[in-house]
């Protein structure tokens, strides 16, 4: 559970420096989101996903 947390503070860590150092490019980006098609996200989503597993099995091998 302890390494559950981590990982979630990190996604906060990185997201607040991302919207801290380009809020607008963070803003155009949430825009341009909202004009995608559920499926693209979707598949996007899952994509992101299966690339965060790859990389937690890769390093913690």
């Amino acid at each position: 559970m302890t390494d559950f947390l981590t990982a979630l503070a990190l996604v906060f860590v990185i997201e607040g420096l991302l919207y801290a150092m380009a809020p607008g490019s963070m803003r155009d980006m949430a825009l341009r989101i909202t004009e995608m098609e559920p499926a693209m996200l979707r598949r996007i989503g899952l994509g992101a996903a299966i690339l965060g597993v790859i990389a937690v099995a890769a390093l913690r091998g």
